[in-house]
């Protein structure tokens, strides 16, 4: 995977290259590429200039964040109380076999990540699986699979 540094460049400008904006730079890098490639730090670091090592400390503080490539579908099951006690843990074993992979994951085509999470906010639409931000929720074992294959 190669990193598009006139893009992150472009992204970098777009903030007037302000330090105070490297959560915003890399939240949209991360948005583009579904990561945060070690190339993409380095030159975010050094546009704006910000210590690489501050710059890895946020990266690898904030969940949102990824240093490994992730899929181009992000799979996140709730398992928060009132997901659980609607059958989530079903879901995700589901999702696991339709997929393949665990939760921390990504499948080799590239195709899906999958994680878990402790509350999507939404509790009252349980159990939940959101895909790429969308939820899907009081989703049943039987529809998991036709959830997942509506994003080739």
């Amino acid at each position: 995977m190669t990193i598009d540094i006139d893009r992150i460049d472009q992204i970098i400008d777009m903030h007037q290259c302000e330090a105070s904006s490297l959560i915003q730079v890399l939240l949209e890098i991360q948005g583009e590429n579904h990561w945060l490639p070690k190339e993409a730090l380095d030159r975010v670091s050094e546009k704006l200039q910000v210590p690489l090592s501050r710059t890895m400390h946020i990266a690898s503080f904030y969940k949102a964040f990824s240093l490994v490539p992730k899929g181009r579908h992000e799979v996140h099951i709730c398992m928060g109380t009132a997901c659980h006690v609607r059958g989530a843990k079903r879901i995700l074993e589901t999702v696991e076999d339709l997929t393949g992979i665990k939760p921390g994951e990504t499948d080799a085509d590239m195709k899906f990540s999958l994680e878990t999470v402790n509350c999507l906010g939404c509790c009252a639409l349980g159990p939940v699986m959101e895909i790429n931000g969308k939820a899907h929720g009081k989703i049943s074992v039987s529809e998991t699979a036709a959830v997942l294959e509506r994003y080739e």
